[in-house]
């Protein structure tokens, strides 16, 4: 009679290196779905879990409890789901071929090395710290420990103090507010003619002037290039006051332990991956802010770093490393901004971009309000729609207001991913009762435009489009407001024709094209259709009427 013994299946082995969004997403999320596997995070800094989007508030006094920021901490995590959490280790190397990670414990200075099955990079990103002399005084934010550092810097700060804040992007822009809260002197610093560079030129300008508003001083197409002990010296010479300075550059992928991996990197340093997640070396995956994706518009390879995309794609990842037969989405980078209680929502390609890879958009401005306008506390808002002017597809929006913004945002994004086009928005249900909306939302309002163009009913032009045509000499403007709005201000040359008196004054309606403007669009869409009906067949109404050439034409700075 002879006995023998089974060896115990070894465990399978997850590595993820980070432990904030999408690795954190990835780790819970494939512990709900296999309660054998080993899961180990490793994570550089002291902490996991925390809610970074929240960072310039805590800043700010907004949120009050540091606590509140951070969502698990290691011993939770492995309570309630046994992963084993390092902190303070950093993922050194990789090597690919003995599936190991070489690590290093920052706390203690030990090196060592943990084998995988399967290795998951979420590393995020670091902080871009251009070689500026003095620039190691700047603040960035990007974890809890640079959260706490620029909070005590805050707190000790004095009354009178100046803040300087480098960089209008989102971080920026947000700082630039929560410190403001905070009760320092602020001036936010640009390079570019204008912050927030996500949205476009007449867009922009009314998030700058929220910011003048609140008392924030604003310098753009300035450059930095010396930060001293206590000021910020800018290219012109200018010295501006800076106890505090906050660099908010924007980040690049962390990549450097890939180094001698053998995994591809895009040209920006980022990871690419297929839509599975799936980096080129066989067994190691990536997501997250290091990581590509698809971007809906062109299919190119794209770097999103919003939370939104990475914690879709933890869940997506561990239902892969599950064997599902699932894949990512390209996606539009849907965001939104507050800003002293302005909304700015954007999804899909401005214009700008749209252009400068060579497509010439159809482009549709409207100023509506965010519910009935009879209904009291009506706000109004700003909405921009690109459309392929060949396919009718949605290229991009964006939306600037008080109120209303993030629920237009988010239709017009849902109905780019399931294919909508453009007219097809008139057609939209949307929920409406007057205190929430409009019988024609202005979402359905951009549809009627859209269809309107598509099919030939209407014509309009852009207000750099008219300027190209008033500077070639070439352009006959009627403004159709009442004489008292042409009076408080009109486009240099513009001939005023109030649209209630077109028909008594017809015969002083000169010949060739004509382009007419309203104050934001809807009087000219009516004279448009009543000049044709005149004999007039070349006119063309002025998208966002005089509201947004004069936005347009608002953007100033100094160098």
């Amino acid at each position: 009679m002879s006995s023998s013994t089974t060896s115990p299946t070894p465990r399978r082995r997850v590595v993820i290196v980070g432990g904030v969004a999408g690795g954190m997403s990835t780790a819970t999320r494939l512990r709900r779905r296999d309660e054998h596997v080993e899961i180990v995070v490793l994570e550089k800094s002291g902490h996991v879990s925390f809610a970074n989007c929240g960072l310039p508030y805590y800043i700010g006094g907004v949120i009050e409890n540091r606590s509140e920021l951070l969502l698990q901490t290691p011993e939770a995590l492995w309570g309630r789901f046994r992963i084993d959490v390092r902190i303070h280790t950093q993922a050194m190397s990789i090597d690919a071929q003995a599936r190991e990670v070489s690590i290093h414990n920052l706390r203690t200075g030990e090196e060592d090395s943990i084998a995988y099955d399967e290795l998951v990079l979420s590393p995020g990103a670091s902080p871009l710290i251009p070689p500026i002399p003095g620039i190691e005084r700047a603040f960035p934010l990007r974890t809890i420990e640079d959260t706490d550092a620029m909070r005590a810097a805050v707190e000790s700060a004095q009354d009178g103090d100046h803040a300087v804040v480098i960089g209008g992007g989102f971080i920026g822009v947000e700082m630039a507010e929560n410190l403001m809260h905070a009760g320092l002197k602020v001036t936010l610093v640009e390079r570019n003619p204008h912050i927030m560079g996500i949205l476009d030129q007449e867009m922009a300008v009314q998030v700058q002037q929220r910011l003048v508003d609140n008392g924030v001083e604003l310098r753009t197409r300035a450059e930095v290039v010396e930060i001293t002990e206590d000021s910020v010296v800018l290219k012109s010479g200018q010295k501006l006051p800076a106890t505090l300075v906050v660099a908010a550059l924007g980040v690049k992928p962390e990549t450097d332990l890939l180094e001698g991996s053998g995994i591809a990197l895009a040209e920006n340093g980022a990871i690419l991956v297929d839509e599975r997640l799936r980096t080129n070396v066989e067994h190691i995956f990536a997501l997250g802010d290091a990581a590509t994706t698809r971007d809906a518009i062109d299919g190119s390879d794209a770097v999103v770093p919003l939370a939104q995309t990475a914690n879709r794609h933890g869940r997506l990842l561990a239902d892969i490393l599950m064997g599902d037969d699932v894949s990512t989405r390209p996606v539009n980078a849907t965001s939104i901004l507050g800003i002293f209680g302005l909304q700015v929502a954007t999804t899909g390609w401005n214009e700008r971009k749209l252009r400068e890879a060579g497509q010439k958009p159809r482009v549709i401005m409207t100023h509506p309000v965010n519910h009935a306008g009879y209904y009291p506390g009506a706000a109004g808002m700003t909405m921009k729609l690109l459309v392929d002017p060949e396919t009718d597809a949605i290229l991009g929006a964006q939306v600037i207001g008080e109120a209303g913004a993030d629920k237009r945002i988010d239709v017009i994004a849902t109905a780019m991913q399931s294919g909508v086009t453009a007219s097809g928005l008139m057609d939209l249900e949307l929920a409406y009762a007057p205190q929430f909306g409009s019988a024609k939302d202005p979402v359905n309002i951009l549809g009627y435009i859209a269809d309107n163009l598509r099919t030939g009913r209407a014509r309009h032009i852009t207000w750099n489009e008219l300027d190209e045509r008033i500077a070639a000499g070439n352009a006959t403007v009627i403004d159709v407001r009442t004489a008292a709005e042409y009076a408080a201000g009109n486009i240099p040359g513009a001939i005023n024709l109030p649209l209630d008196e077109v028909r008594e004054r017809a015969e002083e309606i000169p010949d060739g094209e004509l382009i007419i403007h309203c104050q934001v669009g809807l009087r000219g869409h009516v004279a448009e259709r009543l000049f044709a009906e005149l004999g007039h067949a070349d006119v063309l109404n002025l998208t966002g009427g005089y509201r947004t050439w004069k936005d347009a034409h608002s953007v100033e700075g100094d160098s």
